[in-house]
């Protein structure tokens, strides 16, 4: 029995908002954390949230509040 850390998302906007938070991470310089390829960091942080290699987002408190 394999347990998951993750939560799948609910829905659509849940997943684009998902990836579109781990792209910026990866242009920010993130480590991917599925195989790479050619591809753009967009497709990456997509591969990233339906492989369930990444949690949802939350926000976070900007730096020093």
């Amino acid at each position: 029995m394999s347990v998951h850390k993750t939560a799948p998302t609910s829905n659509r906007f849940e997943f684009v908002v998902t990836a579109g938070a781990r792209a910026r991470q990866l242009l920010n310089g993130s480590v991917p954390r599925v195989e790479v390829g050619l591809h753009k960091k967009t497709t990456v942080a997509k591969q990233e949230v339906l492989a369930k290699a990444v949690e949802k987002i939350e926000n976070a408190p900007a730096p020093g509040k």
